[in-house]
């Protein structure tokens, strides 16, 4: 047990000493730009801001939703990936992500390695009106919640440890290239035309198709009802959830303008709507209409709107936040018999950024503008993101099956989570 402890402790020094030898020069904060607008820069701080508080809204989002003697590992997952995620995306993932583009599928690792030649300009491609550093923690957000996402699947089982290096990998394998073929200028799916406004893809279809992976891998619970402990705390969630997503979706204008306004609106709208839809159709369906019903309901929504935030009419957020939150309740129940994804992270995240980016390629020139070729590389860029991301996630857990147990023993299961992996409790 201490050994993979050790080995995660030594990796963390050896990057930490080799900080000191890639030591920006002042001038990366000292020059000036003249191409830097302030309120932009301002802007995107705090959309930065808004972003990473999305991970304690899932921690907290989730963690209401365990059993009692699992809801603190639950709620560290997300939190700990604050930690690993920052230290990887500067060392080397934003560099794979945005650094000089090799065959539109990858970048470059030694373009802005350990974030060299990251700082206070802007750069014309990626950060126009902003310094290039502050798109980079922009990103960093995004990069931190994806895997905080998939927690939720394999919830009160896994081992910590293995989940830790889990999330190392799955950033630098699987999130890397997709947002990188989606983003970047130079991008395989960019060059096709694909629209990704905020993540359908990158963020929420990766996270939800890898949550089903490891729902499959893992196994299901012994005892899989789930029975929240704290309504509270999901509610909690879903508020830091909601106003996090602010800085998500408007935050990916980049700017001040009327995108970000539009994208502010459409994003309030679709999740409104989408909770409206949850609830009264689970009240037509013979169930009660739940606070978590409807928490689940708004994410839903929110989910299904990111990939168009900012291109589509109000009117047609409307529509979205319907649709999306019809066909994720749906998924709900037709995945529930089959397959423990703890927490529903593939029927909300997975279902609902794949309906998302479709809607995307119907609204946004696609075929309501006559475009049928935009719409199909949505359709391909859609499934080989699907069948990457479950592949490649399998794989890894698999492999790192190998070497430490991703699943947790029965006895520990049973006597839960907090204390067999932490030695902590919550409650009296």
């Amino acid at each position: 047990m201490k050994t993979r402890w050790i080995v995660i402790f030594c990796i963390t020094a050896v990057i930490s000493i080799a900080g000191l030898f890639f030591a920006e020069s002042k001038e990366l904060f000292t020059a000036v730009d003249e191409n830097i607008n302030y309120a932009d820069t301002a802007w995107m701080i705090t959309a930065s801001i808004l972003v990473l508080l999305m991970t304690p809204g899932v921690s907290f989002f989730y963690g209401g939703m365990v059993k009692a003697k699992n809801i603190i590992s639950t709620m560290l997952q997300s939190y700990i990936a604050m930690g690993i995620i920052s230290i990887i995306w500067l060392v080397v993932g934003f560099s794979l992500s945005f650094g000089d583009d090799i065959g539109g599928i990858i970048g470059n690792p030694a373009t802005f390695f350990m974030f060299d030649n990251v700082g206070w300009a802007t750069d014309a491609a990626l950060s126009p009106t902003i310094p290039l550093v502050l798109f980079a923690l922009f990103q960093m957000k995004f990069a931190i919640l994806t895997p905080a996402l998939i927690t939720g699947s394999f919830a009160e089982r896994v081992h910590f440890s293995a989940y830790i290096i889990f999330i190392v990998v799955f950033s630098l394998v699987v999130y890397t290239p997709i947002a990188h073929m989606v983003w970047h200028p130079d991008g395989l799916f960019r060059s096709w035309g694909v629209t990704d406004f905020a993540g359908g893809l990158v963020v929420h279809t990766s996270s939800g198709v890898a949550a089903l992976a490891g729902a499959i891998f893992l196994g299901k619970r012994k005892h899989s009802a789930n029975i929240p402990v704290n309504i509270p705390f999901v509610l909690l969630g879903m508020a830091l959830l909601w106003i996090g997503w602010f800085g998500f979706n408007s935050g990916s204008s980049l700017a001040v303008n009327g995108v970000a306004v539009k994208a502010f609106l459409n994003t309030n709208t679709a999740a409104a709507v989408a909770m409206i839809t949850w609830i009264t159709f689970d009240s037509l369906m013979g169930r009660k209409p739940g606070a978590v019903a409807a928490s689940v309901g708004a994410v839903a929504g929110l989910v299904g709107i990111t990939p168009m935030a900012g291109m589509v009419t109000v009117g047609q957020s409307l529509f979205v936040g319907f649709i999306t939150a019809m066909v994720c309740n749906l998924a709900i129940y037709a995945f529930s018999n089959s397959v423990d994804d703890a927490l529903d992270v593939f029927p909300t995240h997975g279902v609902g950024g794949i309906v998302g980016s479709l809607l995307t390629a119907v609204f946004v020139n696609g075929l309501l503008a006559g475009n049928t070729h935009e719409f199909l590389m949505h359709v391909v860029a859609i499934i080989i993101t699907v069948a990457y991301s479950f592949i490649a996630s399998y794989v890894i857990y698999y492999i790192i099956n190998k070497f430490i147990p991703m699943r947790v023993s029965e006895e520990n299961e049973d006597i839960g989570l907090d204390i067999s992996q932490h030695n902590e409790k919550y409650g009296m």
